[in-house]
């Protein structure tokens, strides 16, 4: 059984299109990662996902539970921890009332060793919070009754790099013990590091689903290579070869491109250079999603 099944899903705000016959499965115990820059329906999903809207049309279950059956939607989120983008605790009373609220209804029993790990002062009342405070105040709320499934909505949103750090190990360690994870992000340097899966949302539509393995292929290598000799860009006619970009200084080329083709045809070539230095690196992730939306990000 999946975590999560989304078929068909749309959801409609009179001509606006906020998610368009979505269609995708999030398997049990995997970490799936739900891509796209504001406004591209990501909370749209998590909302309609939590039983806070209805949608236009389509479907989806959370856990075997239809989202669209109150009697079994409130079956499922007994197994769901929630995180949404922006959490609003009541802010006149303190961090601990609050999680002794959320334990009466779902209980509690990992609160302490998740307060060890993200500390919110929680005798000071949420409305003296920083954001950060508030968000790891969330993030304890989110796990403490030890869900199956947890939907977080930009989960490391006011969190400094420590916490953020401390998260990823978090979901780390809660995949691993087999806990499904489902969160949308634009920070593609998180989701590289946690994610199995990712999907990839444009204005409402997905354009792809995929491992982050083939993500990572689909972005090919960084290549920098130092030339003693000048390098006639334009001529450049290698398959596989993106993005050149060539600095002359000393009388070397420096040369930048990425490459996406067969490492033979990249080796050939370098070999008919005069070559002083080459270095290949893994292509940031953020080159990829800036294809996925023609460069504007």
């Amino acid at each position: 059984m999946s975590a999560i099944d989304v078929r068909n899903l749309s959801k409609h705000y009179g001509d606006l299109q906020a998610n368009d016959d979505l269609t995708f499965t999030v398997d049990e115990g995997e970490v799936f990662g739900y891509l796209g820059p504001n406004g591209a329906g990501k909370t749209t999903t998590i909302r309609t996902l939590m039983g806070f809207q209805s949608p236009t049309s389509g479907t989806a279950t959370l856990l075997g539970h239809d989202v669209r059956d109150e009697s079994e939607l409130i079956a499922a989120k007994r197994h769901v921890g929630f995180l949404p983008s922006d959490p609003a605790f009541d802010e006149t009373v303190t961090g601990r009332r609050i999680l002794d609220l959320h334990a009466s209804l779902k209980g509690d029993s990992r609160r302490e060793e998740l307060l060890a790990d993200f500390d919110p002062p929680l005798d000071r009342p949420v409305r003296e919070y920083s954001s950060g405070n508030v968000q790891k105040l969330g993030i304890v709320q989110a796990f403490m009754h030890d869900p199956d499934l947890v939907v977080l909505d930009e989960p490391t949103s006011g969190l400094d790099p420590l916490m953020q750090q401390r998260f990823n190990e978090l979901v780390r360690a809660e995949r691993d013990a087999g806990t499904t994870v489902f969160f949308s992000s634009h920070v593609l340097s998180e989701v590289r590091r946690v994610c199995d899966r990712v999907a990839i949302l444009r204005g409402g539509e997905l354009v792809a689903t995929e491992s982050i393995e083939d993500l990572l292929d689909r972005s090919g290598k960084f290549v920098r290579a130092r030339v003693g000799s000048a390098v006639d860009v334009a001529a450049v006619d290698v398959p596989g070869v993106h993005d050149v970009e060539a600095s002359r200084s000393d009388g070397e080329t420096d040369l930048t491109f990425t490459f996406t083709g067969d490492v033979s045809d990249l080796v050939a070539w370098l070999g008919t250079l005069d070559l002083h230095d080459v270095s290949v690196e893994e292509a940031p992730l953020e080159d990829v999603f800036a294809r996925f939306y023609g460069g504007e990000v």
